[in-house]
């Protein structure tokens, strides 16, 4: 990390982590190699960091390099002291956990749509079945009902073949789910089962 100000957003994380309890008080924590590996910096910069918790009396550090949790009473006091330097390396660390957890969604919510429509195949092939997708808008009378209480099928012609709520989906939902605003149902039908199924949901 290039800023000056790296080692301490370093020190402020170990005792963030101390604090929670991932490094308890009497336990002992990595070697700076394997720390340096961690926050994916210089081990100078890790020893200024484990400095300036030991200038705390945050932690110890032996003769052998050893580093000793000492105090999380300390830690607390050294994070409300210094809160106004965020921990960039916390913050960081979350938003790449983020986003690796959106593109895992992501790759299965076109897994399961990949799935939708190749079980539909025999459906789409019989032209005009096609797959569509409609919201649940706000104050749509639908929601809050039952498939079942609605006669879906009845009134629209659509069959129900997938239901997205958020980052699940639903195949095939079951007559008794009750839909919810912003719920996608996919649907497929005949040439005018778009327009006759956003009318039913969205009039």
């Amino acid at each position: 990390m290039s800023d000056p100000a790296g080692y301490k957003s370093i020190a402020l994380d170990i005792a963030q982590r101390i604090v929670s309890g991932e490094f308890p008080v009497s336990s002992k924590i990595s070697g700076r190699s394997i720390l340096s590996s961690h926050y994916q910096v210089s081990p100078e910069t890790i020893r200024k960091a484990i400095g300036l918790l030991k200038d705390e009396n945050i932690v110890s550090v032996s003769q052998g390099k050893e580093i000793t949790i000492i105090s999380d009473r300390l830690a607390y006091e050294y994070i409300h002291r210094n809160q106004f330097l965020k921990s960039v390396y916390s913050l960081k660390m979350d938003l790449q956990q983020l986003l690796v957890q959106k593109r895992e969604v992501d790759q299965k919510f076109e897994a399961l749509i990949s799935e939708i429509i190749n079980a539909s195949d025999r459906m789409k092939n019989l032209k005009p079945y096609h797959p569509v997708e409609i919201t649940v808008q706000e104050n749509s009378p639908v929601a809050g009902k039952t498939i079942a209480n609605l006669q879906f099928w009845q009134h629209t012609g659509a069959t129900i073949i997938a239901l997205r709520r958020g980052t699940e989906v639903s195949i095939s939902p079951g007559p008794h789910i009750i839909l919810k605003v912003d719920d996608v149902l996919i649907v497929v039908g005949d040439g005018q089962v778009q327009e006759r199924t956003e009318q039913f949901i969205n009039p």
